[in-house]
């Protein structure tokens, strides 16, 4: 019972993380969303994709490693934190090289450089070292802290939307300048009051011994995020702007029934960490999908429903795309599924063959856009289509990680 009580209690701080941010990242994207013309929209949130992507090539993969001393070898830390900050100064070449080939196939003939460059700093750098210092927190148990980074830093970016809201010139270019300042004030509270204090202390052999399991993370974090995000990409490149900017909006309000699951998926992962066989049973493992999968269908019918009554109620920007939010509604469960799915081999060690399965969902789904893209012009066939489409990644994300759990887990 006391072990029960405690669960409770850890989740219950992780969801007010989660509800805070739900109600600071509603008003950041009603408020930017009109703001910004659809097309503007459109091209910020695929930059805003690819800046989270390339992002999981910081520190090579390292803060999955400072997760796992976090929550199973606290004391070794200030160690393991040395070690990251080496590795994220070597990876930032590698984060400049991938944007570099992201912005030049998806970018270069609808986005500016200097807009493009100033949202992949702020993604991949300020943001990612953010969360760095969140799931540090996190794995420390210290969910109240992590909860509270999470919620400033997003009300941040909302105040800082708000604010853009005032300037003379709202073009892209000047919202991407609030962006990353907004992103490095975060980054400064997060360091100022929420780093864990420990003594920094280089052990490269440490280092050496896990770099293994830290690339097999960062290239599965890249190819899982690829798999998430290049939706938003295939339609820029496939579509144009404009179309970019209706699909990113239906997609952002996706993502918000996805942000209480997380808080779930995260306490999960920790316990499997201590316990990889807990999930033996078929019984619980099909009772939790389905439970997912009911609560992110409900919170989309909800949302969908409220916007049938009141198709102006996120703006006028909101409003062209409010009609087809309903036509997405398995997605959300689907897609929340497959993260989840993700989690479970991570929580094991299983980071190779987590890597393996992201690549064959990241081609597997890009091949299936590319297919739903070239057969459709109307923007509610594209989007009736995607139920479809992440159904079919759901039942091969299924098998591929159902097997992999069959195998012995690997201790951190």
């Amino acid at each position: 019972m006391s072990s029960q009580r405690q669960v409770l209690r850890d989740y219950l701080a992780a969801v007010s993380g989660s509800a805070g941010r739900l109600v600071f990242s509603l008003a950041y994207f009603v408020i930017l969303a009109n703001s910004l013309t659809i097309a503007d929209f459109g091209l910020f949130a695929t930059a805003s994709a690819a800046g989270v992507m390339v992002g999981r090539l910081l520190a090579l993969g390292f803060t999955a490693t400072l997760y796992r001393i976090a929550t199973v070898k606290p004391r070794l830390l200030g160690t393991y934190a040395a070690g990251f900050l080496v590795l994220a100064l070597a990876s930032l070449p590698l984060i400049a090289l991938a944007s570099t080939v992201l912005y030049l196939v998806f970018f270069a003939g609808d986005l500016r450089v200097l807009p493009f460059a100033l949202v992949i700093v702020s993604e991949a750098v300020a943001w990612r070292l953010t969360e760095t210092v969140i799931v540090v927190n996190n794995g420390l148990n210290r969910f109240g802290r992590a909860a509270t980074i999470l919620i400033v830093s997003i009300a941040i970016r909302a105040l800082a939307a708000f604010v853009f809201t005032f300037h003379t010139s709202q073009d892209l270019l000047n919202w991407t300048v609030f962006y990353l300042v907004a992103n490095i004030a975060a980054l400064i509270f997060a360091l100022l009051f929420y780093c864990p204090r420990q003594r920094l202390r280089l052990q490269t052999s440490l280092y050496l011994r896990r770099l293994p399991d830290a690339l097999y993370v960062a290239g599965a974090e890249v190819l899982f995020y690829l798999q998430m995000e290049l939706d938003k990409l295939l339609v820029l490149a496939l579509g144009n702007p404009t179309l970019a900017g209706i699909y990113a909006i239906i997609m952002r309000l996706v993502d918000l029934t996805a942000i209480p699951i997380r808080s779930f998926s995260m306490l999960l992962v920790q316990r499997m960490m201590r316990s990889p066989e807990m999930l033996r049973s078929w019984a619980l493992r099909l009772g939790i999908e389905g439970g997912v999968f009911a609560v992110s269908v409900l919170a989309l019918a909800t949302m969908a429903t409220i916007l049938a009554f009141y198709p102006t109620l996120l703006g006028s920007n909101v409003a062209e795309a409010a009609p087809l939010v309903i036509l997405a509604l398995a997605v959300p469960g689907l897609r929340n599924l497959t993260e989840y799915q993700a989690d479970l081999l991570f929580a094991r060690g299983q980071t190779f063959l987590r890597a393996v399965n992201l690549g064959v969902l990241a081609a597997a789904k890009a091949a299936l856009l590319s297919l739903v893209l070239k057969s459709f012009t109307e923007t509610s066939d594209i989007i009736l289509s995607l139920n479809a489409v992440f159904a079919v990644l759901y039942l091969l994300s299924m098998v591929l990680t159902y097997r992999a759990l069959a195998m012995p887990a690997k201790r951190v």
